[in-house]
């Protein structure tokens, strides 16, 4: 995309923070808003907006609405070209939201075709023949087909987002995305001459995405992961300046029970103080915070599959974390680590935090955040499958990449 203020849609806090960090890392100005702004929202100048909502698992109708006042939102500001955001293993059910909310945007942008592209390739996440692969299993044999509220049993994106949409979808091929941008633009002029409204595009390397995003300038909308946001920033390795992080202890608050952060706590256990959140033991969890209050620690409801409860049961978790995130800022904690997309849209709604400056990362695609406001504040906003073993106790003590 060319020109313009490029704004962004992302379905949950910590897809908003991986897609700000890949557009920083491209060079690009970001803001990020959590959650919908007010309407005498003044956005300042920047060359990409983002509203991170908590759409990801809410009822379809009730996603559309707040993504669409969202899009509206945008194009009040300035931008004119949309990025509709989701996570890289397209995590959603048979009924939305990506599908519904894809089409109510690109009727909102008089988009006819748009491309979806999760691939994340330096995450491990690729699409090919239209099937996601998580490192070289695909997507149904990865952890995510146990996913408390979005399992994902099917790897085919072409017949998932045919469950979620009334409207014609197809494969890009990767043989084409290797053509290079006029291929794919040709075969993408033939398949909505065809009527089809969603392309699944294969992309199995970062070159991959750069044909694509070449490929689209002008388009209106496009869809996918941080991936392809990143290449239509511009760049992917651009270095990123040091964060100015709020001194004094760290916290870590983990709900995420994805196998990448089962092992980021295990790890995390071993160098700080830690106490593991059971319902029923949330006042137990309160008092213990307290009286570690001048030590770097870390509070988790994440586990295995086996010891999890239903959607019901990590809804209290969500409430019980954002409670004890909360309770860590009256205590003077001012670097909080969360881990997984919807703890993290938990604990910045019961922080009242709305904006905030996408600063370095401390992994790949998983930023430093700090509040606008009183009292400063520093977030990492970690989704559940990104990072590396020693991603939250490093973090917790403020350390970068």
């Amino acid at each position: 995309m060319s020109g313009g203020v490029l704004g962004v849609i992302a379905d949950d806090y910590t897809g908003g923070t991986d897609v700000a960090a890949a557009l920083r890392r491209g060079g690009l100005r970001v803001v990020l808003h959590f959650g919908l702004p007010d309407e005498r929202w003044a956005a300042p100048e920047c060359d990409a907006l983002v509203i991170a909502l908590k759409t990801r698992t809410t009822e379809p109708d009730r996603a559309v609405e707040q993504s669409l006042r969202a899009q509206r939102l945008l194009a009040e500001r300035g931008a004119s070209r949309l990025y509709f955001k989701y996570c890289s293993t397209f995590d959603s059910t048979d009924e939305g939201n990506i599908g519904v909310v894809a089409d109510a945007l690109a009727d909102a942008t008089g988009e006819a075709l748009t491309i979806v592209c999760p691939a994340s390739p330096e995450h491990g996440r690729t699409v090919y023949q239209g099937h996601l692969f998580v490192g070289d299993r695909l997507l149904s044999e990865s952890s995510m087909r146990h996913h408390p509220l979005t399992p994902m049993t099917d790897p085919d994106l072409v017949r998932v987002l045919g469950r979620q949409t009334a409207r014609p979808v197809a494969n890009l091929p990767l043989a084409v995305v290797r053509g290079g941008a006029e291929a794919v633009r040709l075969e993408l002029d033939r398949l909505r001459a065809n009527g089809i409204r969603h392309v699944v595009a294969d992309a199995v390397i970062d070159e991959d995405l750069t044909a694509l995003a070449r490929a689209c300038p002008d388009r209106r909308l496009l869809t996918g992961g941080a991936g392809l946001a990143g290449a239509l920033g511009g760049g992917t390795g651009a270095h990123a300046e040091g964060a100015d992080l709020p001194g004094g202890p760290g916290i870590v608050l983990a709900g995420s029970c994805s196998t990448t952060t089962l092992t980021q706590v295990a790890g995390a256990r071993e160098e700080m103080p830690s106490l593991r959140l059971r319902l029923g033991n949330e006042d137990e969890a309160m008092t213990w915070l307290a009286d570690h209050a001048r030590q770097t620690v870390m509070i988790y409801a994440s586990a295995p599959p086996e010891e999890r409860g239903g959607p019901g049961e990590a809804e209290a978790f969500e409430h019980a974390l954002a409670a004890l995130g909360r309770r860590a800022v009256e205590l003077g904690y001012r670097r909080l680590v969360v881990a997984g997309g919807e703890t993290s849209g938990a604990v910045v709604k019961a922080l009242g935090v709305e904006s905030v400056e996408v600063t370095a990362e401390a992994d790949r695609g998983v930023p430093w955040c700090v509040s606008t406001g009183e009292p400063r504040i520093a977030l990492l906003l970690k989704s559940g499958n990104f990072g590396g073993r020693d991603l939250l106790s490093r973090a917790a003590r403020g350390g970068l990449r």
